[in-house]
């Protein structure tokens, strides 16, 4: 499997296209958006239980005409289910929607304080070795919880899905998945809009005839291990976001967005579900 533009991750033997499509939230045309986005050459495809779109991007997939091994494909399972028995049937669940006999990765969406990780993840490591998704993961864990879970899941974790932009320092996170040789993948990379007006980004971006979000993206996946599942509403800008490939920052350029993180803007921080984030120390460049 090779998407014609992304260049591709590894990490506990899976492979990872850079930069995917994110599916949370399709308003309008989610099957038109989700085949678009296979056409321009995405082949990593976000998806989850918790976004209600497994069905729609199921249908984009199919209608791309793609061949389904030419494809990476995620889902997650919501913190409700926690429990074996229900973390499973929601896997299933998630199958049938897409229509897909297995997915490429599954994470736990959010973590569940109320259900003992070594459950919850040993029904993720359940999920891959009865073939419904080839690699596991997690989202939205901290640092130390992370550190929990890959000392209890009898399987290898891929990655941690957690909110990562110019914006938000997250070294503490990028060290600790670098210990266990996993990736990072970056939800709300572009901070949802909010750096695409910011003079930092737009002078870069007028430097190199790019677009703010090129820039935030390119930012992130030129760091190492770094892969970023930007949603797009619009067939131009579902272009946009994966021609990131063709340019490179300069190491000053790259400072300068780094220096941005000061502003330590979250969010994706729901009261009911989210941790208690790590403390980030915005001196230290990752």
């Amino acid at each position: 499997m090779q998407s014609p533009k992304a260049p591709i991750l590894t990490a506990h033997g899976a492979a990872m296209p850079a930069i995917g499509y994110g599916t949370m939230l399709l308003p309008h045309r989610p099957v038109e958006l989700v085949a678009h986005a296979i056409a321009a050459g995405y082949r990593h495809i976000d998806t989850a239980r918790k976004y209600g779109t497994e069905e729609r991007v199921g249908e984009g997939i199919r209608a791309s005409g793609i061949a389904r091994g030419e494809l990476f494909v995620t889902t997650k399972v919501t913190e409700e289910n926690a429990r074996e028995s229900d973390f499973l049937r929601s896997v299933e669940t998630s199958l049938k929607a897409l229509q897909l006999d297995y997915v490429d990765l599954l994470l736990i969406h959010w973590p569940q304080p109320k259900v003992p990780f070594k459950e919850t993840l040993g029904a993720l490591a359940k999920a891959k070795r009865s073939g419904f998704t080839r690699h596991i993961g997690v989202s939205n864990f901290t640092v130390a919880m992370l550190d929990e879970a890959v000392s209890v899941c009898p399987e290898p974790l891929v990655t941690n899905q957690i909110e990562y932009h110019a914006y938000l320092p997250q070294g503490r996170m990028i060290a600790a998945l670098k210990k266990h040789g996993m990736i990072l993948t970056a939800y709300c990379p572009v901070a949802r809009g909010e750096l695409l007006s910011d003079p930092v980004i737009v002078e870069i971006a007028r430097a190199h005839g790019k677009s703010p979000a090129q820039v935030a993206l390119r930012w992130l996946v030129q760091q190492p291990m770094v892969a970023a599942v930007p949603r797009a509403l619009e067939d131009a800008h579902i272009d946009d976001n994966i021609d990131v490939f063709d340019f490179t920052l300069t190491d000053q350029e790259m400072g300068k967005i780094f220096a941005l993180r000061s502003r330590k803007l979250r969010i994706a921080d729901p009261k009911e579900r989210a941790p208690v984030w790590d403390v980030e120390d915005v001196e230290t460049v990752a």
